[in-house]
């Protein structure tokens, strides 16, 4: 970790706090009283230490609970189904039914191990009921991650998969921490700066946020939005929803899927849902078009067109598929387009078909463009785009009222979810970002109950822009449950607040180099677009 930002010089002012009220994170007058975080008991100290980067532009880091004594450690199994269970074929998981819970841990006492089974409760949200996600098994409790280390491996021997996990990552509103956080604020009263999203030199490839950072000069910058890892699920470094760069809409938005949308100026930042419409239009005909700048038949976290499998609507982590599409590619999308059955039609920087290749997949001439089309677009998309002829491909972006959205080159617009705060208010929309999986509650017991790492972004009453990291998945600091970020969100003053990528993704650069602790044990992790701060013109 860089402490460098927060050495002799550099403070603005650090306070210790118990409860009562805090350093605000930007110089000019908070738009209300800002108290301590509400993460744990009302008795932890916390610390907050402030540091202008430029005008405009502050760094807070907060610390809270550093001096608490370390919780145990404890061996998760997982869980096959059962007898009980709603699928006795299903895969192990965290999570399972009461009574393949209970079977487990017979079968574990057999065996001489000192197995529990623990109900799962958690809170209720804007949109989901919350209360029992199901019973999770675990095995002894350990003072040290090598003790629990030691008894999965002979859990393991027996014939059981589990995982050693720290107690302090259950998110128990009785825990004392510690908790290590860092607050970018961005003041468009001072800033004289630029805030602009990055994806590098193209969007089929990563880069980590401090390579970003460093190529565009930047200040200071957090990681983005969600994005394709597993090639299985498209092209890696893929936006995996919206994605709005100079005001150029180069990946289409997960249907109804919440969106950060920034502006060069760090002012008139705002949390919005949005849908699309594309269409690849020629003499006397048009076609709709699925996708910009991704796999075709591969979508990521879903929210597609109607015939998509298995759904239509948002699935957070999932990659629904679908084998009609027509997908356009951009020049920024690499190298080359992706190979495969289908056709693909390439245009030159003016529109004009310049060949249909069978297979598809390849490069693009200077400054052009394509489209790909795989089942039964194939004969549409070959007898529209007859060569030498102009085609056309419009896309435009709608909000949650059905109103055009138009962005200007000093535009970027950023997927993630769910959403936090809405109005000052908290609004914690997991069903409707799709955190919640029908039969699958280990997905929501992992990714949204337990404490993870994550990076949020939002707008304060002020009208500041404000980015959050929140370090995680060590004992060092727990991370955050996503109801725990909400109101880390609503306490740091934002009116309007988003969830963007989290867990190894999380990341923040000062100072000319990464501030936190990325979780990834190899390390900061590429990712596929970032957020910059950008200095002045001098």
């Amino acid at each position: 970790m860089n402490s460098r930002l927060f050495g002799v010089g550099a403070v603005l002012s650090v306070l210790a706090v118990v409860g009562g009220p805090a350093v605000p994170a930007s110089s000019a007058p908070p738009s209300k009283t800002v108290g301590a975080l509400p993460l744990g008991p009302a008795d932890l100290t916390e610390t907050r230490t402030t540091q202008q980067l430029q005008p405009g532009v502050t760094l807070t880091r907060i610390v809270r609970g550093a001096d608490t004594p370390a919780l145990a450690w404890t061996v998760e199994v997982s869980i096959p189904g059962g007898a009980g269970s709603p699928d006795p074929d299903a895969p192990p998981s965290a999570l399972n039914d009461h009574a393949s819970a209970d079977d487990l841990v017979a079968h574990l006492r057999e065996h001489g191990f000192e197995a529990r089974a623990e109900a799962v409760t958690t809170q209720a949200t804007a949109d989901f009921a919350g209360g029992t996600l199901g019973w999770r098994v675990r095995v002894g409790e350990f003072g040290s991650q090598s003790g629990a280390t030691a008894e999965r491996a002979r859990l393991r021997t027996a014939g059981y998969t589990g995982a050693a996990v720290y107690r302090g990552w259950d998110g128990e509103p009785t825990d004392r921490g510690p908790w290590r956080i860092d607050v970018l604020t961005i003041d468009p009263h001072r800033f004289h700066g630029a805030l602009r999203a990055s994806y590098g030199p193209d969007l089929e490839n990563r880069e980590t946020t401090s390579q970003l950072v460093a190529a565009a000069g930047a200040t200071a910058g957090v990681n983005a939005g969600f994005f394709v890892l597993d090639p299985k699920a498209g092209a890696p470094g893929d936006p995996a929803g919206v994605g709005v760069y100079d005001g150029r809409l180069l990946s289409e938005p997960v249907s109804g899927r919440l969106s950060l949308v920034i502006h060069d100026s760090g002012s008139r930042t705002g949390v919005v849902r949005l849908t699309w419409q594309g269409e690849l239009s020629g003499p006397g005909a048009s076609l709709p078009l699925d996708g910009i700048n991704r796999v075709p038949g591969l979508i990521r976290n879903c929210g597609g067109t109607a015939d998509d499998t298995p759904t239509s609507l948002p699935l957070h982590d999932a990659t629904c598929t679908d084998g009609d599409e027509l997908v356009a590619f951009t020049p920024e999308f690499g190298q080359r387009t992706p190979s495969g059955d289908g056709v693909e039609a390439v245009l030159d920087r003016h529109g004009k078909v310049l060949e249909v290749r069978s297979p598809r997949g390849g490069s693009l001439p200077e400054g052009g463009s394509s489209v790909q089309a795989t089942g039964r677009y194939v004969p549409q998309l070959t007898e529209l785009a007859q060569t030498g002829r102009q085609l056309r491909m419009r896309a435009a972006l709608k909000d949650s009222h059905g109103r055009a959205v138009s962005p200007s080159p000093s535009t970027s617009i950023l997927n993630g979810g769910p959403e936090l705060v809405r109005d000052g208010r908290t609004r914690v929309t997991v069903a409707a970002d799709g955190m919640v999986q029908p039969g699958n509650p280990s997905f929501y017991y992992g990714w949204v109950h337990k404490r993870n790492p994550r990076t949020l972004a939002g707008v304060d009453a002020a009208g500041r822009t404000v980015l959050v990291t929140a370090d995680g998945r060590s004992t060092g600091a727990l991370g955050l449950s996503i109801p725990e970020s909400a109101a880390v969100a609503k306490a740091l003053g934002l009116r309007d607040a988003i969830n963007l990528d989290g867990g190894g993704s999380t990341t923040m650069v000062a100072g000319g180099g990464v501030i936190n602790a990325p979780s990834d044990a190899t390390g900061e992790r590429p990712v596929g677009d970032a957020l910059l701060v950008l200095p002045g013109r001098k």
